[in-house]
């Protein structure tokens, strides 16, 4: 309920930085910065989990973008599409440049580039998952769950479980409990994609509002149990 709610688009990402900011604590090595600390948190890990929220909101104004090869004329008139391509363009464009600055102004090189590494990851995820979506109506990839959680990582994990690292690096944790915490920001992030993939299986829930994919974890997990060949006859079918 606190990571999923389709009735309300909630600021997950920022809230999960902050909890984990707090149920870190400061570390032995920034005892003695205690005083910059207010209800368990550094003024650093706020700036972080804003920062957070801001690159993820970049990213969803980024997907509005439509392809104006593909546009209908009942989608309307091409130079509305046209003007609201560039006013997604722009607008996620300023606050991905917001969040760079608030970025340096954290004064902290590892992470910078950890936060710069999960922009680039997100990049590679929404490019692939573009190329993915143009082959709509075809028979997807013959991928395994194994390919669908690297790929999950890029487009879905790769920004909570940087940025839960990068919180624990700013009150100086040990490298093992920043591990620990990208490992609970990735998993935290693929179980909420997972709940995603799995709605239009549910009966419950089912409505033409949700997109059905062949490349959803579940039909891949079938795929890997069936086998690629009686897979696509099933389909066919």
């Amino acid at each position: 309920g606190f990571v999923y709610d389709s009735r309300n688009s909630l600021q997950m990402r920022g809230l999960v930085v902050l909890l984990i900011s707090k149920a870190a604590g400061p570390s032995t090595a920034e005892l003695s910065f205690q005083h910059n600390m207010v209800s368990g948190i550094y003024s650093s890990q706020r700036s972080l989990a804003e920062i957070t929220e801001l690159i993820h909101t970049a990213f969803l104004v980024h997907r509005g973008i439509v392809n104006i090869g593909e546009l209908k004329s009942c989608d309307g008139p091409l130079k509305d599409m046209q003007f609201g391509n560039k006013m997604a363009v722009l607008s996620g464009d300023f606050l991905l440049a917001n969040a760079c600055t608030s970025l340096a102004q954290l004064q902290n090189t590892k992470v910078v580039e950890l936060i710069s590494s999960a922009i680039g990851d997100l990049v590679q995820g929404i490019y692939y998952e573009n190329s993915k979506l143009s082959e709509e109506n075809c028979l997807t990839d013959d991928i395994g769950i194994s390919t669908w959680k690297e790929q999950v990582f890029l487009s879905h994990s790769a920004l909570l479980a940087k940025s839960c690292q990068a919180a624990l690096e700013l009150a100086k944790h040990s490298a093992e409990l920043q591990d620990t915490a990208f490992q609970y920001g990735k998993h935290m992030s693929m179980s909420h994609k997972l709940h995603s993939d799995l709605q239009p299986f549910v009966k419950e829930s089912s409505n033409d509002t949700v997109v059905f994919s062949l490349n959803s974890a579940p039909a891949v997990l079938h795929q890997e149990f069936l086998g690629r060949e009686a897979w696509i006859k099933q389909i066919r079918e």
